[in-house]
């Protein structure tokens, strides 16, 4: 069962913006982690973005070299809900995009993501 479900997605200009959510159901949201991970043509899933739980500590996050800069990760527990807004689209960010609950495990589910197209 798919516990994270993405949406957001579509076509866009290079430069362009474009706005992921990802919301989840249950009890288990706002007590863990969650990471942005991507699948590009011709490459394997890799890590955009990640943000820890939250709480009276506050979150932290991080962000591969390629998102920094240009992609930032927030999440709203009360709503059950993480973003990643992604500004200064390039063709390269062309791609799957998936969120899931972190640690990433064996069996980790992965849902059917959003697809992300950014052209010239």
């Amino acid at each position: 069962q798919v516990q994270l479900v993405e949406s957001g997605g579509g076509s866009v200009q290079a430069g362009g913006s474009l706005r992921l959510s990802c919301a989840g159901t249950g009890n288990k949201f706002s007590s863990n982690a969650i990471g942005w991970y991507r699948q590009t043509p011709g490459k394997e899933r890799e890590m955009v973005a990640q943000i820890s739980s939250g709480g009276s500590g506050g979150t932290n996050v991080n962000y591969a070299d390629f998102a920094k800069e240009r992609f930032t990760i927030s999440r709203d527990n009360a709503k059950k809900e993480v973003y990643l807004q992604m500004n200064s689209l390039k063709e390269a960010d062309t791609g799957v995009y998936y969120c899931v609950y972190l640690p990433l495990r064996a069996w980790t589910m992965w849902g059917q993501g959003t697809q992300i197209t950014v052209s010239s």
